[in-house]
């Protein structure tokens, strides 16, 4: 052989030997290094299965659970494993059309990528999981998993526990990617604010798959599974019959209700109406539920107890009467003459349903015949004391009072979306009257009117300023934390702060003020109160209530409010009450904490106090002028859907007329045939405005 073939031999021989090392290497690393394909072939024989905890529980003040789970299943799909399904069967089974599977498919790729489990449908009924189960070797790539679901035991108290929600793509990315597609997350009352308490911690079982995509067991005996870890209880201050009482006497109602512990700042009992079962929002109808009340025009979801916004009326002048007394400008002997009506800023207002016979001679009286004279007369006295300079001045000096009070700040309870109500800056009044102003420009003030808006929370706190002489704790709903951490202690650290916010006035002006709260209950506008044994002290409150429809401002039925405390001398109780639109504060709101006062303190209920939680709980106050804002308010959803997709359904009880065909393109600048009236478009003008300021 010659020596260029021998020379040629020995690359071919050598090119042969690496090739061959090359491969024994790639097939040594993929087998046993990368283990790629192992984890392919296990990916394809093992499901890792998620599973969920258990929330944490919340239980009222006496230890009953009030917030518990039940366990229910989300259906679940891995779109890189959906092969060779028969997708019409398949929809049929679970109810739905195949534009919406191929929809969901795409979301649950796009959300979770396809070789990721994501929630198909959700929170599955108990027929549908059967059937489900009974073909589930049909469909590969689709898995139940075990969801915990929220259940109410008493139907009471949605506003104050919230709900949850599946995690959504803004939960994702604020969490930092913490939370996962099919999460649920507290997204409302205190599932939202104690949800890193409540949440626990999910687990997973990796479980092995038989060729029919059944699960059969746990892969190496549950070696790698880890174990879900359940969420920490909370115990609260709520007195869920207190709280179910309460919800049953707002029935039909429009407003808030707030119950205090003074001496805690715990909150017994808090209701906005008009109310909703928390259960509807959990279970396979919680969406459809959900998306009805949203638009609903009463706002049943919208928490008024800490939400609305209300002329406290009347409820105010015990506050007004301290700030005077504890300033200096009149002492508890301090008399008004007034004749019915308020004569010295040149206009007769405010007039008073009192006159004559010495109804504001002193302190006390001036409280229990709720004399706006009076009172009016004591802002002016208040906001132009010569100490400060000026009004403008004397009146920032009375807002600081106000925000002491807890009046136009949010006080920062333990639940999401507290409104602050409102006290205006002096830039307000400033720029309304080109910088010059007196205290008669804003002298109603002083009988809780003016611009000054308050929450039921807000008052019920005020309350409990007065009933403890100076002092409060932030209201708030959770006494302790089941296992609390150091965390969980910083977190709780502001509710347990004594907040000795006016003890330095002097206790001859609370007493006056509390005196004459008490004796509106025995002699005055509050004898509706009055319960055998017990000193209650109380205020009522009745403001005049507008809105605008169809262009007019309509005069409706006054907001009845009342405040309370008791017993007067050891306060266990604090109630504040607002009704809208239900007339005098005497006539629904002060029997309403009478009944609430008697079951706390009592735990039971006199024959005069039952006749009155029957007659009032079935009497139905909601505002007449809802129907005709919900018919409007229908209407242009109905003719923004037919602008859409040019589909007439909806539109048809609001409308008379011709309609275009669906399959017709829209014509430019349409000529409208005379009897062709396509919606009833009102003015977008917010209904809900009364007088001078919204409230809800």
């Amino acid at each position: 052989m010659s020596v260029f073939n021998q020379s040629r031999s020995r690359i071919i021989r050598f090119i042969f030997i690496v090739a061959f090392v090359v491969i024994v290497v790639q097939l040594f690393y993929l087998q046993v290094i990368s283990g790629k394909y192992q984890q392919l072939a296990r990916d394809n024989a093992v499901f890792a299965k998620v599973v969920y905890p258990e929330r944490g529980i919340i239980f009222d003040r006496n230890g009953k659970a009030i917030l518990n789970n039940t366990i229910i299943y989300d259906l679940m799909v891995t779109p890189a494993e959906v092969k060779g399904l028969d997708t019409l069967e398949f929809c049929r089974l679970i109810g739905m059309d195949t534009v919406e599977f191929n929809k969901r498919i795409l979301e649950a790729k796009f959300k979770n990528t396809a070789v990721r489990p994501s929630v198909f449908k959700g929170l599955l009924t108990k027929e549908m999981q059967a059937r489900f189960e009974e073909n589930s070797w049909k469909y590969p790539g689709f898995n139940l998993v075990e969801r915990p679901l929220r259940s109410y035991s008493y139907n009471a108290a949605a506003h104050i526990l919230g709900y949850i929600r599946e995690a959504d793509t803004k939960d994702i990315e604020n969490s930092g990617n913490f939370y996962r597609q099919g999460d649920f997350i507290g997204k409302t009352g205190l599932e939202s604010y104690y949800e890193k308490v409540l949440m626990g911690q999910r687990g997973v079982q990796h479980m092995i798959k038989d060729n029919k995509n059944r699960l059969v067991g746990h892969f190496e005996n549950g070696a790698y599974d880890t174990a879900s870890v359940a969420g920490r209880g909370l115990r609260t201050y709520i007195d869920i019959e207190l709280q179910q009482m309460a919800e049953q006497l707002m029935a039909n109602k429009v407003g808030g209700l707030v119950a205090i512990d003074p001496k805690t700042g715990g909150i017994l009992a808090m209701v906005s109406g008009p109310n909703y079962n928390p259960n509807d929002l959990t279970g396979p109808d919680g969406s459809k539920n959900y998306s009805k009340m949203v638009l609903d025009v009463t706002g049943p979801m919208l928490n008024r107890a800490i939400g609305g916004r209300y002329e406290p009326g009347s409820t105010f002048k015990p506050l007004g009467a301290l700030v005077a007394l504890n300033e200096g400008v009149i002492t508890p002997s301090y008399g008004y003459p007034c004749g019915g009506r308020y004569t010295l800023c040149g206009h007769g207002k405010p007039a008073c349903t009192h006159a004559g016979g010495g109804h504001a001679a002193n302190v006390r009286l001036s409280i229990a015949n709720s004399c706006n004279a009076y009172y009016a007369h004591v802002y002016r006295l208040t906001v132009d004391n010569p100490k400060y300079g000026n009004v403008k001045n004397g009146y920032l000096h009375w807002k600081e009072y106000m925000n002491t009070f807890g009046l136009g700040v949010r006080l920062g309870l333990d639940l999401p979306n507290e409104n602050p109500g409102l006290i205006p800056d002096t830039s307000v009044y400033n720029k309304e009257n080109a910088n010059r102003w007196t205290s008669c420009t804003n002298l109603t003030l002083g009988i809780g009117q003016d611009k000054m808006l308050t929450t039921p929370l807000q008052m019920a706190n005020a309350m409990c300023i007065i009933a403890n002489k100076g002092y409060y704790y932030t209201p708030h709903f959770v006494e302790k934390i089941d296992g609390e951490t150091d965390e969980d202690s910083s977190l709780m650290k502001k509710f347990r702060v004594k907040h000795d916010v006016l003890t330095h006035i002097p206790d001859t002006a609370f007493s006056a003020v509390i005196e004459g709260m008490n004796d509106v209950v025995k002699f005055g506008t509050a004898r509706i109160a009055q319960i055998p044994g017990i000193d209650v002290c109380a205020k009522t409150g009745t403001a005049e209530n507008y809105t605008i429809l169809d262009g007019r401002r309509i005069k409706l039925p006054n907001n009845s409010m009342f405040v309370s405390f008791a017993p007067k001398d050891n306060p266990k109780i604090a109630i504040a009450v607002f009704v809208q639109n239900a007339g005098f504060g005497a006539t629904w709101a002060g029997p309403i904490s009478r009944i609430l006062l008697e079951k706390f303190l009592n735990d039971t209920l006199m024959t005069k106090s039952k006749a009155d939680l029957e007659r009032i709980s079935k009497a139905n106050l909601m505002p007449a002028y809802f129907k005709r804002l919900q018919y409007k308010e229908d209407s242009i959803r109905s003719y923004k859907w037919f602008q859409t997709t040019k589909d007439s359904t909806y539109i048809r009880k609001y409308t008379t007329g011709v309609f275009p065909e669906k399959s017709k393109p829209a014509k430019k600048n349409p000529v409208r045939k005379p009897n062709e009236i396509l919606a009833v478009l009102p003015e977008r003008t917010n209904y809900l405005a009364t007088g001078k300021s919204p409230q809800a």
